[in-house]
């Protein structure tokens, strides 16, 4: 079981003088306060953040690749500038008397919150029945500590946006199937990029506790988690439909998280890292559709004007949960402690760190 003891144990709400104080104010405060904690204090910022936040990170980047920078580091404190699932991962590869801090514990993530531990292991067990000990599980890096900790208890790996073919391939060289999860657009596409027809794919539904096939089940190979980026759930093939009408010249490049039609009907598709090393690399001229996250698709476009750059939805909006980290909770967790208290500590307990580290360690 994770243990949020922090969370269970703070009940103080930030005050409502940070609601109040001016975005001057505040960035006066986070500067005073950052540079009195110096090198006592490190902070992660994710690429979906916002520009408030992002501009007091030492590092941003991708979840696991600023997970693996906290474990590199000294400091005493490690704010992580994302989401519950991010903030674990930190904890789990620092070490124990260093606090990693989320400024806000409602900054969750709905694709991790998909599958909890008990359905999980439901649905482990009733898969065995069904298959038996043909399945290796997968998780996607944007799950709870625990679930990683049960797959790293059952011979499984983590894998991530950017490995996810690599480690799908070495999954299906361990046993005869793979359990993927959460997300099963992840899963999906990547399988198919390795030759797997979609009939051999079946999805597992955990609100029904049943496994959806089109072939006999013994010839399913992967099984996909009924879960989903509800971000990029929000592009969808007609939008690349009307691009395709009207501007046939802009590329489409979007993130595998995306549904398996948007990614097929897509120029590109990738890791969050993958869509800014294309666009870093573009030629000046070129127009562009960008299928992720708003913040970011908004930085891309700001950080390079001589591109023509829109997101591939025009009605998207930032990730809700991501953007539970803003300026005043940031100011907040710092001036907090400057004052010698430590706000919303998450902490994995020792079982869960060992486990889910076996699942990290195997894919890196």
């Amino acid at each position: 079981m994770t243990l949020f003891l922090n969370e269970l144990q703070q009940t103080d709400a930030m005050p409502e003088s940070y609601l109040k104080a001016t975005t001057e104010e505040l960035h006066e405060r986070a500067k005073r306060a950052r540079a009195e904690l110096g090198d006592r204090l490190y902070i992660l910022g994710h690429h979906y953040q916002k520009d408030e936040v992002i501009r007091y990170a030492d590092v941003t980047g991708d979840s696991l690749q600023l997970s693996q920078i906290a474990g590199q580091q000294k400091a005493d404190y490690i704010i992580f500038c994302g989401v519950h699932f991010m903030a674990e991962t930190a904890d789990i590869l620092t070490e124990r008397e260093q606090a990693v801090i989320l400024p806000d514990m409602r900054a969750g993530c709905s694709m991790a919150d998909m599958a909890n531990i008990d359905q999980t292991e439901r649905a482990w067990t009733q898969l065995q029945e069904l298959f038996g000990d043909t399945i290796v599980p997968l998780t996607y890096v944007n799950s709870t500590a625990a679930i990683k900790a049960f797959v790293g208890r059952n011979g499984g790996a983590t894998v991530t946006s950017s490995n996810a073919e690599p480690m799908v391939r070495w999954a299906l060289t361990q046993k005869e199937r793979m359990l993927f999860l959460p997300d099963q657009h992840l899963g999906r596409n990547t399988a198919v990029k390795l030759g797997i027809p979609l009939e051999q794919m079946a999805i597992w539904d955990p609100i029904k506790q049943k496994l959806e096939a089109q072939c006999p089940v013994e010839d399913v190979r992967v099984i996909l988690w009924k879960g989903h980026c509800s971000v990029h759930m929000n592009f969808l093939p007609k939008h690349i439909d009307n691009l395709r009408m009207n501007e046939p010249d802009r590329r489409i490049l979007v993130h595998p998280e995306c549904t398996y039609e948007v990614v097929s009907q897509s120029d590109f598709a990738g890791s969050t890292k993958y869509i800014i090393d294309m666009i870093e690399a573009a030629e000046a001229g070129t127009k562009w559709a960008i299928g992720t996250e708003m913040n970011l698709v908004n930085r891309l476009i700001a950080d390079h004007p001589d591109l023509d750059i829109v997101s591939l939805n025009p009605y998207m909006c930032p990730c809700l949960t991501m953007n539970r980290i803003d300026l005043p909770h940031l100011t907040w967790a710092m001036e907090e402690l400057l004052e010698g208290r430590v706000i919303n500590r998450i902490q994995v307990d020792p079982q869960t760190s060992i486990e889910a580290k076996l699942a990290l360690e195997k894919m890196m």
